[in-house]
């Protein structure tokens, strides 16, 4: 595999010092795959991927989201230690337009569930009996427009709740009742926002979850404020209000005790905001090619060194990650993959069980793949 490094500094409008020579050597990782590390031997419409020990049994397996525009089954792929994903069992009976399988425990009983999010077919919850087979649970909202989900609990009862991106159309959150049972849609942002994808975090250190909305189509992205009763009312807008803007993450990126945001975007390069404390952001910091084409973002300590890294997916470029020098600013970058696959989605997670997060892509168009961590020299 083609593997180039080299050193990325972000800039404003002056130009950052550079980082000392120190701070760029430490135990450098490269990102291995081979024809042994694909999730099966399909190349479906993928969307996005999730790593999760659904099964129970202590090692990490992939739930694979198909169906971008075209109904396609969705896979979970069972994980026999080391990363040898032997097993590939359907999720559910029909094939969907899905573009999200979110996990999380949505009925409180131990085990991980599954939230499928559909681009114009119905949504649905899948309830695990244990050991990583499902029964379908119900669904959650009206049929929309889709293109992602994200669970977390919103309104602090203790259960886990979901909130739908939906291009074009009203994004909604589906509060639970602790049983996978869903509210009717409670809405946040503009009816005619053309979300793509939504991070939860609490932004300014008052005790309730806040939202960042990541816009396409070049409209504005916005920091939603949570008023403590799960209303979003209070808008800070970050980026140019013209981006390109396809996946937001949230992380201290710069060990400040502040949460900071970066987003990945297309037609322009990605971005780091380091957080204010108080739910704004600085200017936006600049990182990865000039014509990028970012459409996942995960934020992971993939070096063992104590801060946090990003992890890109590209559309007709290599994948990257880049390795934080621990000011936020200042990256390495390490491509993996190759120009010719347009991964949608991405997940990291310690796959093989070697101490380091390995990365799990979804393609669309191309087979699906994990990328194992190991040292350069190896």
């Amino acid at each position: 595999m083609k593997r180039r490094s080299l050193i990325v500094m972000l800039v404003t409008t002056a130009t950052l010092p550079a980082s000392p020579a120190s701070a760029l050597r430490g135990d450098e990782r490269v990102f291995l795959s081979s024809d042994r590390l694909t999730l099966g031997t399909e190349a479906n419409l993928s969307a996005s991927v999730r790593i999760a020990d659904i099964d129970g049994d202590r090692d990490l397996d992939v739930i694979v989201a198909n169906g971008r525009h075209w109904p396609q089954q969705n896979f979970l792929m069972i994980n026999r230690q080391r990363a040898r994903f032997s097993v590939q069992r359907p999720l559910g009976h029909e094939r969907r337009t899905s573009y999200a399988t979110e996990v999380a425990d949505l009925d409180g009983d131990g085990d991980l569930d599954i939230a499928v999010g559909n681009d114009m077919a119905p949504n649905r919850v899948f309830l695990n009996n244990g050991d990583g087979h499902f029964q379908e649970g119900g669904g959650f909202g009206e049929i929309s427009s889709v293109r992602s989900l994200t669970l977390a609990d919103i309104d602090a009862d203790g259960d886990v709740d979901i909130l739908a991106t939906c291009r074009g159309r009203q994004n909604h959150m589906y509060l639970n009742d602790g049983t996978a049972r869903f509210s009717t849609g409670r809405p946040y942002g503009n009816p005619d926002d053309s979300s793509i994808d939504v991070a939860v975090a609490d932004l300014n250190r008052d005790g309730y979850p806040d939202l960042v909305l990541a816009n396409r189509d070049k409209q504005q992205n916005y920091v939603l404020l949570n008023d403590g009763h799960a209303n979003f009312t209070k808008r800070i807008p970050f980026g140019s209000g013209k981006d390109q803007t396809r996946a937001v993450a949230v992380a201290d990126m710069n060990a400040d005790g502040w949460p900071d945001l970066v987003s990945g975007s297309i037609g322009q390069r990605n971005a780091v905001y380091l957080g204010d404390g108080h739910g704004g952001f600085r200017p936006a910091l600049g990182f990865g090619r000039e014509d990028g084409q970012s459409y996942a973002l995960a934020l992971t300590d993939m070096d063992n060194d104590k801060d946090v890294d990003i992890v890109v997916g590209n559309v007709a470029q290599p994948n990257a990650v880049f390795f934080n020098h621990g000011d936020g600013i200042s990256y390495r970058e390490v491509r993996f993959g190759t120009a010719s696959t347009a991964s949608y989605g991405l997940d990291t997670g310690d796959m093989d069980a070697d101490g380091y997060p390995d990365i799990a892509v979804a393609n669309s168009g191309t087979r699906n793949q994990i990328f194992l961590n190991r040292p350069q020299n190896r």
